[in-house]
Protein backbone atom coordinates (compact mmCIF):
# COMPACT_ATOMS: atom_id res chain seq x y z
CA UNK A 1 0.00 0.00 0.00
CA UNK A 2 1.60 3.54 -0.93
CA UNK A 3 0.24 6.18 1.07
CA UNK A 4 1.16 9.79 0.09
CA UNK A 5 2.11 11.78 2.81
CA UNK A 6 0.49 14.37 2.05
CA UNK A 7 -2.67 12.44 2.19
CA UNK A 8 -2.86 12.15 6.16
CA UNK A 9 -2.03 16.06 6.35
CA UNK A 10 -4.98 16.43 4.31
CA UNK A 11 -7.49 13.58 5.42
CA UNK A 12 -5.68 11.78 8.39
CA UNK A 13 -9.29 9.92 9.04
CA UNK A 14 -10.42 8.57 5.58
CA UNK A 15 -6.57 7.63 5.86
CA UNK A 16 -7.02 5.39 8.87
CA UNK A 17 -10.29 4.19 7.77
CA UNK A 18 -8.74 3.11 4.39
CA UNK A 19 -6.03 1.56 6.31
CA UNK A 20 -8.25 -0.43 9.19
CA UNK A 21 -10.42 -2.02 6.06
CA UNK A 22 -7.34 -3.08 4.33
CA UNK A 23 -5.35 -4.43 6.70
CA UNK A 24 -8.87 -6.26 7.81
CA UNK A 25 -8.93 -8.36 4.71
CA UNK A 26 -5.30 -8.52 2.92
CA UNK A 27 -1.65 -9.41 4.21
CA UNK A 28 -0.54 -5.57 3.66
CA UNK A 29 2.28 -3.47 3.82
CA UNK A 30 2.19 0.49 4.34
CA UNK A 31 4.87 2.59 2.71
CA UNK A 32 5.41 6.24 2.69
CA UNK A 33 7.43 6.88 0.09
CA UNK A 34 8.11 10.91 -0.11
CA UNK A 35 10.56 11.28 -3.34
CA UNK A 36 10.46 10.04 -6.74
CA UNK A 37 13.44 7.96 -6.42
CA UNK A 38 12.07 5.95 -3.27
CA UNK A 39 9.22 5.17 -5.04
CA UNK A 40 10.68 4.09 -7.78
CA UNK A 41 12.32 1.68 -4.89
CA UNK A 42 9.25 0.35 -3.30
CA UNK A 43 7.80 -0.24 -6.56
CA UNK A 44 10.48 -2.65 -7.96
CA UNK A 45 10.83 -4.18 -4.81
CA UNK A 46 7.44 -4.93 -4.23
CA UNK A 47 7.52 -9.21 -5.40
CA UNK A 48 4.29 -10.60 -6.04
CA UNK A 49 1.98 -7.53 -3.93
CA UNK A 50 -0.44 -4.83 -5.90
CA UNK A 51 0.40 -1.44 -5.99
CA UNK A 52 -2.37 0.11 -4.21
CA UNK A 53 -2.57 4.06 -3.50
CA UNK A 54 -4.05 6.05 -0.93
CA UNK A 55 -4.20 9.77 -2.30
CA UNK A 56 -5.22 12.09 -5.22
CA UNK A 57 -5.42 11.45 -8.49
CA UNK A 58 -1.87 12.93 -8.67
CA UNK A 59 -0.29 10.45 -6.50
CA UNK A 60 -2.17 7.41 -8.71
CA UNK A 61 -0.22 9.11 -11.68
CA UNK A 62 2.96 9.42 -10.03
CA UNK A 63 2.38 5.41 -9.39
CA UNK A 64 2.06 4.63 -12.89
CA UNK A 65 4.75 6.80 -14.20
CA UNK A 66 6.78 5.02 -12.38
CA UNK A 67 5.11 1.21 -13.28
CA UNK A 68 5.33 2.50 -17.18
CA UNK A 69 9.46 3.37 -16.27
CA UNK A 70 10.10 0.21 -15.05
CA UNK A 71 7.91 -1.50 -17.70
CA UNK A 72 5.55 -3.04 -15.25
CA UNK A 73 2.49 -1.36 -16.30
CA UNK A 74 0.06 -4.11 -17.21
CA UNK A 75 2.02 -6.34 -14.69
CA UNK A 76 -0.88 -6.40 -11.87
CA UNK A 77 -3.93 -4.09 -11.66
CA UNK A 78 -3.46 -0.73 -9.32
CA UNK A 79 -5.89 0.00 -6.98
CA UNK A 80 -6.90 3.30 -5.10
CA UNK A 81 -8.35 4.83 -2.31
CA UNK A 82 -9.36 8.45 -3.20
CA UNK A 83 -7.99 11.02 -0.62
CA UNK A 84 -8.45 14.84 -0.92
CA UNK A 85 -10.83 17.20 -1.80
CA UNK A 86 -13.33 17.31 -4.72
CA UNK A 87 -10.58 18.76 -7.51
CA UNK A 88 -7.53 16.58 -6.40
CA UNK A 89 -9.61 13.39 -6.98
CA UNK A 90 -11.88 14.57 -10.00
CA UNK A 91 -10.13 11.90 -12.39
CA UNK A 92 -10.82 8.70 -9.78
CA UNK A 93 -14.51 9.94 -10.01
CA UNK A 94 -14.60 9.81 -13.54
CA UNK A 95 -12.34 6.75 -13.36
CA UNK A 96 -15.40 5.28 -11.34
CA UNK A 97 -13.73 4.85 -7.95
CA UNK A 98 -15.96 5.22 -5.40
CA UNK A 99 -15.56 8.59 -3.55
CA UNK A 100 -15.87 6.58 0.25
CA UNK A 101 -12.49 5.43 1.88
CA UNK A 102 -14.73 2.46 3.12
CA UNK A 103 -16.21 1.36 -0.24
CA UNK A 104 -12.80 2.46 -2.12
CA UNK A 105 -11.37 -0.13 0.06
CA UNK A 106 -13.67 -2.54 -0.54
CA UNK A 107 -12.80 -2.09 -4.06
CA UNK A 108 -9.23 -2.94 -3.78
CA UNK A 109 -10.18 -6.26 -2.12
CA UNK A 110 -12.89 -7.43 -4.11
CA UNK A 111 -13.38 -5.25 -6.98
CA UNK A 112 -12.59 -6.44 -10.43
CA UNK A 113 -10.15 -5.11 -12.68
CA UNK A 114 -11.00 -2.84 -15.76
CA UNK A 115 -8.67 -1.74 -18.60
CA UNK A 116 -8.30 1.58 -19.20
CA UNK A 117 -6.17 3.51 -21.52
CA UNK A 118 -3.96 6.65 -21.04
CA UNK A 119 -1.78 9.50 -22.92
CA UNK A 120 1.78 8.98 -22.84
CA UNK A 121 4.08 12.08 -23.36
CA UNK A 122 7.65 11.97 -24.59
CA UNK A 123 8.50 13.75 -21.31
CA UNK A 124 7.58 10.48 -19.51
CA UNK A 125 4.68 11.99 -18.11
CA UNK A 126 1.07 10.07 -18.25
CA UNK A 127 -2.42 11.42 -18.40
CA UNK A 128 -5.35 9.64 -17.45
CA UNK A 129 -8.13 12.06 -17.73
CA UNK A 130 -7.04 15.55 -19.84
CA UNK A 131 -5.20 17.94 -21.04
CA UNK A 132 -5.54 21.85 -20.83
CA UNK A 133 -3.34 24.85 -21.76
CA UNK A 134 -2.68 27.50 -19.43
CA UNK A 135 -0.29 29.33 -21.05
CA UNK A 136 3.50 29.91 -19.64
CA UNK A 137 3.81 28.44 -16.29
CA UNK A 138 6.72 28.11 -13.83
CA UNK A 139 8.92 25.07 -13.79
CA UNK A 140 7.57 21.92 -12.53
CA UNK A 141 8.02 21.05 -8.85
CA UNK A 142 9.46 18.08 -8.03
CA UNK A 143 9.10 15.72 -5.27
CA UNK A 144 6.27 13.41 -3.69
CA UNK A 145 4.87 15.92 -1.58
CA UNK A 146 4.67 18.66 -3.70
CA UNK A 147 1.74 17.45 -5.46
CA UNK A 148 -0.89 19.57 -3.22
CA UNK A 149 0.63 22.68 -3.96
CA UNK A 150 0.70 21.71 -7.37
CA UNK A 151 -2.95 20.93 -7.19
CA UNK A 152 -3.38 24.49 -5.42
CA UNK A 153 -1.91 26.24 -8.05
CA UNK A 154 -3.71 24.51 -10.52
CA UNK A 155 -6.93 25.73 -8.48
CA UNK A 156 -5.60 29.24 -8.78
CA UNK A 157 -4.60 29.29 -12.64
CA UNK A 158 -7.02 31.04 -15.28
CA UNK A 159 -5.90 30.86 -18.62
CA UNK A 160 -3.56 33.22 -20.08
CA UNK A 161 -4.94 34.69 -23.38
CA UNK A 162 -3.54 33.26 -26.73
CA UNK A 163 -1.13 31.95 -27.27
CA UNK A 164 1.25 31.00 -30.60
CA UNK A 165 1.33 27.39 -31.15
CA UNK A 166 2.00 24.67 -33.75
CA UNK A 167 0.11 22.01 -33.23
CA UNK A 168 -0.09 18.96 -35.38
CA UNK A 169 -2.74 15.59 -34.74
CA UNK A 170 -1.75 12.40 -36.25
CA UNK A 171 1.08 14.11 -38.99
CA UNK A 172 -1.41 16.78 -40.06
CA UNK A 173 -1.34 20.58 -39.59
CA UNK A 174 -4.01 21.96 -37.32
CA UNK A 175 -2.50 25.42 -36.56
CA UNK A 176 0.30 26.98 -37.44
CA UNK A 177 2.41 29.65 -35.15
CA UNK A 178 1.18 32.73 -36.87
CA UNK A 179 -2.62 31.58 -35.88
CA UNK A 180 -3.88 32.50 -32.27
CA UNK A 181 -5.05 29.47 -30.11
CA UNK A 182 -7.81 30.90 -27.20
CA UNK A 183 -8.62 27.35 -26.04
CA UNK A 184 -6.97 23.61 -26.78
CA UNK A 185 -8.17 20.89 -24.14
CA UNK A 186 -7.37 17.11 -25.36
CA UNK A 187 -8.73 14.74 -23.24
CA UNK A 188 -9.60 10.70 -23.01
CA UNK A 189 -12.29 9.95 -24.58
CA UNK A 190 -13.66 6.10 -25.38
CA UNK A 191 -10.08 5.29 -25.33
CA UNK A 192 -9.22 7.59 -28.29
CA UNK A 193 -7.44 11.69 -27.62
CA UNK A 194 -10.51 14.04 -28.13
CA UNK A 195 -8.95 17.40 -29.15
CA UNK A 196 -11.46 20.53 -28.51
CA UNK A 197 -9.61 23.60 -30.65
CA UNK A 198 -10.80 27.21 -30.16
CA UNK A 199 -9.37 29.76 -32.25
CA UNK A 200 -11.99 32.34 -33.36
CA UNK A 201 -14.99 31.67 -30.63
CA UNK A 202 -15.66 28.72 -32.75
CA UNK A 203 -14.62 25.50 -31.17
CA UNK A 204 -13.54 22.53 -33.41
CA UNK A 205 -13.17 19.09 -32.36
CA UNK A 206 -10.68 16.07 -34.06
CA UNK A 207 -9.45 13.19 -32.84
CA UNK A 208 -6.21 11.58 -32.88
CA UNK A 209 -3.77 9.20 -32.04
CA UNK A 210 -0.95 11.34 -31.91
CA UNK A 211 -0.70 14.99 -31.01
CA UNK A 212 2.48 17.12 -31.42
CA UNK A 213 2.63 20.98 -29.83
CA UNK A 214 5.31 23.44 -30.09
CA UNK A 215 5.59 27.30 -29.42
CA UNK A 216 8.10 29.47 -27.51
CA UNK A 217 7.07 28.66 -24.30
CA UNK A 218 4.08 27.11 -23.17
CA UNK A 219 2.24 25.78 -20.10
CA UNK A 220 -0.59 22.91 -19.75
CA UNK A 221 -2.07 20.87 -17.01
CA UNK A 222 -2.30 17.27 -16.75
CA UNK A 223 -4.74 15.72 -15.04
CA UNK A 224 -4.84 19.61 -13.07
CA UNK A 225 -1.25 19.19 -12.22
CA UNK A 226 0.85 22.54 -13.93
CA UNK A 227 3.62 21.42 -15.82
CA UNK A 228 5.99 23.81 -18.26
CA UNK A 229 6.82 25.91 -19.87
CA UNK A 230 8.02 23.84 -22.24
CA UNK A 231 8.80 24.59 -26.14
CA UNK A 232 7.63 20.55 -27.54
CA UNK A 233 5.77 18.15 -26.43
CA UNK A 234 4.09 14.38 -28.25
CA UNK A 235 1.31 13.01 -26.46
CA UNK A 236 0.52 8.79 -27.70
CA UNK A 237 -2.28 7.33 -26.69
CA UNK A 238 -2.08 3.83 -25.34
CA UNK A 239 -5.62 2.12 -25.09
CA UNK A 240 -6.24 -0.61 -22.48
CA UNK A 241 -2.29 -0.30 -21.01
CA UNK A 242 -3.00 -0.16 -17.86
CA UNK A 243 -5.97 -1.83 -15.36
CA UNK A 244 -7.79 -0.12 -12.48
CA UNK A 245 -9.35 -1.86 -9.49
CA UNK A 246 -13.21 -0.60 -10.05
CA UNK A 247 -16.32 -1.58 -8.22
CA UNK A 248 -17.74 -5.51 -9.88
CA UNK A 249 -20.78 -5.15 -12.24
Amino acid sequence: MLLDPSAREADGESVRIAKDVLCGGADVKVTLPESPSELDRVLAHRGKRRAVVIGSDQALQRVLQALHRQRELDTDPVGLVPVGGPVATATARLLGVPPEPVAAARTVLAGSARRLGMLLDDGGGVVLSEVRFTGPRQGRTGGWRSLWAKLAAAEQASPTGSEELRIEADGRLLVDVHQRVRHLRVAMVDGAMELVLDLDGSPQRHRAGRLTVAGRGFGYEADGCPVGPVRHRTWTVRPDSWRLLLPAG
